[in-house]
């Protein structure tokens, strides 16, 4: 885990694409995209039948790894409404015994606004913690602190003669707003969009500066993508 000072919060963004708030044992993972691949599947493109499977493991991962009692997810949780009935038993086991164990809220997103089964915690389409809000898309015109997903940001990178694309999260921060982030996509079948896409960069209005951020190693790698003229 990396420390990310944000809303004048510690939060930590760790190697598996999740945000930590220490302060109130969360831990926040946006656009799980449960059951992606079986959506797929009805419509002739074969995938994998075991990405919800992968992407809880990953979960319970973060879940051992910050010692988070508290999930809070940013929307798109399932891939679409019916997600919730597709969920093969296996995987809704697994779902089961987390939300059993932890204080788990459910924030809604546009792929999943009538979830038909919560498989236990709280279902809310927005929610504010400690005069940060979280919600599934970035409001352009909010002044307050702001935790969100939907984006799937990515960062195009050049290494070693090699163009590669990594998930990241996307910072914005102004002296006369709130710090607002959105998280990347946690889900194993999860695209993405460049960082620097006017639809993220319009997302996060009014702004400053903003940024790509990625972890690497003990250290997060910051790439600036747009900052205010002049």
């Amino acid at each position: 885990m990396v420390p990310v000072s944000f809303a004048s919060e510690e939060m930590f963004l760790t190697k598996g694409r999740a945000l930590y708030w220490p302060r109130e044992k969360a831990l926040l993972v946006a656009d799980l995209h449960l059951e992606k691949g079986s959506y797929f599947a009805q419509h002739g493109q074969m995938l994998p039948p075991y990405d919800s499977r992968e992407t809880l493991e990953r979960v319970a991962d973060s879940v051992k790894e910050t010692g988070a009692r508290r999930v809070i997810t940013l929307g798109d949780n399932f891939h679409d409404d019916d997600g919730t009935v597709r969920l093969e038993p296996y995987a809704a086991g697994m779902l089961e015994a987390l939300t059993r164990s932890l204080d788990w809220v459910w924030i809604t997103g546009n792929h999943d606004e009538n979830m038909h089964r919560s498989f236990g915690g709280e279902i809310t389409q927005e929610l504010e913690i400690a005069g940060i809000v979280l919600r599934h898309i970035a409001k352009a015109g909010e002044t307050r602190a702001e935790l969100s997903g939907h984006f799937h940001p990515k960062i195009r990178m050049r290494i070693r003669q090699r163009h590669i694309a990594r998930p990241c999260a996307v910072m914005a921060r102004s002296a006369h707003s709130g710090d607002r982030m959105i998280l990347p996509a946690f889900g194993a079948f999860t695209g993405g969009m460049d960082a620097g896409d006017p639809a993220i960069l319009d997302a996060l209005q009014p702004a400053q500066s903003i940024e790509a951020m990625v972890h690497a190693g003990k250290k997060i790698a910051r790439f600036p993508v747009w900052h205010e003229a002049a």
